[in-house]
């Protein structure tokens, strides 16, 4: 192989949008078939490399070397192709590549599950490995890709350190109980690391020690639930992106998720713009008003009571719910929370300030005594999509409802950065493939992941 690599198609693209392609310059290509037709005296071949979500077409006549074998390459078969640039501006397509050759070099067997026609997300699931290729896939794992590197992009551009915390822990974060043991003998299950241990849920608690001696922090890595849930929005591995900041109170922490959701959208909507316009197109064709509305508005403040009070008075005016009976301390329904975001604010919004009892045992308690210092950021079209809360940093406050809870075993740690030099901080969690459900307009969390792990599925 030569010391240069050969062109891509994104190259191209580049050189297309720098006004440095030349026309008839030759190139050498390598990639997959997406298309080919041929009318007997020209054909076309829609080629792609991976390099880029558009395509580019190849065009060969009967003076092309090999043009009748070249006339027989199937759909997906991979080739190397020899030719020259055609800058075509009055077409759709701003250039084509004249063939003066092509090799094959993979055929694709007839017998291959993916074919050249309209296929079920649920059938592309089973074949997991191969759906990358299709359009939709294509265009979502490129997204994911984009996403993942504007998040580090945010918050290491506004001064947080990238902090890598334990897969392996001791502590389920939340007390949900909800977690998968980890043995290296299932005979002997505590005696490797001598004592409990399970896939981490969070890496709140860990990321806050260190929120406690570099300021702004955040961990972006994989989570792992062991509900029996088979929902379009819960998965047993998943990714979250969890930051925490010192010296910041709930405001501050809405400010941030505000902020880092307008950054990010906005980030890919530049730089996704051909995925994001294919999303648009076949997947939710109100997608771009939905982003364009969460990028242009404010995001307001409701209080959890506020919130109670504008359903009680909707349900009370004739609106009708699955969960009609609304009372103050219950845990809103998704119903709910898109009532209020779409129906109420027309926009996004903060829920905050919720009764104690349905948050986690860290959140600060407000001055009431019944609620917490705790927000869910809430979207039109899915409700919540993330949530975030000022913690506890009282020693006291923090220790008693540990004990009430039974769960300071194994959580001194925790409790001591209080009296260890602790100061108020406040952080959020995001789920990341929900996330990216929100920006493709995908509606199934399997669809995020290039090989999704959900109970009874455990394929790949």
């Amino acid at each position: 192989m030569s010391q240069e690599r050969e062109l891509t198609v994104k190259k191209l693209y580049l050189k297309l949008t720098n006004n440095s392609l030349e026309d008839g310059k030759e190139v050498v290509l390598s990639g997959w078939i997406r298309s080919n037709r041929d009318n007997g005296s020209v054909g076309f071949i829609a080629f792609n490399d991976g390099s880029n979500f558009k395509d580019i077409q190849l065009v060969y006549t009967k003076e092309t070397k090999n043009y009748e074998t070249i006339r027989t390459f199937r759909y997906g078969s991979t080739i190397k192709v020899f030719g020259l640039v055609k800058l075509t501006p009055e077409n759709k397509q701003p250039f084509e590549i004249q063939l003066t050759d092509a090799i094959l070099l993979n055929d694709y067997a007839e017998d291959c599950p993916l074919q050249k026609k309209r296929q079920s997300f649920e059938f592309l699931r089973d074949i997991a490995y191969l759906r990358p290729r299709t359009n939709t896939f294509n265009a979502v794992f490129r997204v994911r890709n984009v996403l993942a590197y504007v998040i580090h992009k945010y918050f290491q551009e506004n001064g947080f350190m990238y902090v890598h915390t334990p897969i392996i822990t001791s502590n389920d974060a939340e007390g949900a109980g909800q977690v998968f043991h980890v043995a290296s003998d299932l005979k002997k299950p505590n005696e490797f690391f001598n004592s409990s241990a399970c896939l981490t849920v969070s890496g709140q608690l860990h990321v806050e020690a260190f929120a406690l001696a570099f300021r702004d922090v955040y961990t972006f890595g994989p989570t792992f639930r062991a509900e029996n849930s088979n929902t379009t929005r819960h998965a047993s591995e998943f990714w979250m992106i969890e930051p925490e900041i010192a010296f910041a109170d709930l405001e501050d922490d809405m400010n941030l998720m505000e902020s880092f959701l307008k950054y990010i959208i906005n980030y890919v909507l530049e730089n996704c713009k051909d995925e994001m316009e294919f999303f648009n197109t076949f997947i939710d064709k109100t997608l771009f008003d939905k982003l364009h509305n969460v990028l242009n508005t404010p995001f307001k403040r409701v209080t959890y009571t506020e919130g109670i009070e504008l359903l009680k008075e909707a349900v009370k005016n004739g609106k009708k719910f699955d969960y009609n009976n609304i009372e103050w301390g219950m845990d809103l329904q998704s119903e709910h929370e898109r009532y209020l975001t779409e129906e109420v604010v027309k926009g996004p919004m903060f829920l905050t300030d919720f009764p104690k009892e349905i948050k986690a045992f860290y959140m600060k308690q407000n001055s009431d005594g019944k609620t917490v210092a705790a927000c869910d950021l809430l979207v039109p079209g899915v409700g919540e999509i993330c949530g975030g809360s000022q913690r506890e940093e009282n020693y006291e406050v923090l220790k008693a409802k540990m004990e009430q809870l039974g769960n300071e075993k194994g959580l001194e740690w925790y409790l001591n950065l209080r009296k260890y030099g602790g100061c108020i901080h406040s952080g959020f969690g995001l789920g990341f493939d929900r996330l990216i459900m929100y920006i493709t307009g995908i509606s199934n969390i399997r669809d995020t992941q290039p090989y999704p792990r959900t109970p009874g599925s455990l394929r790949y």
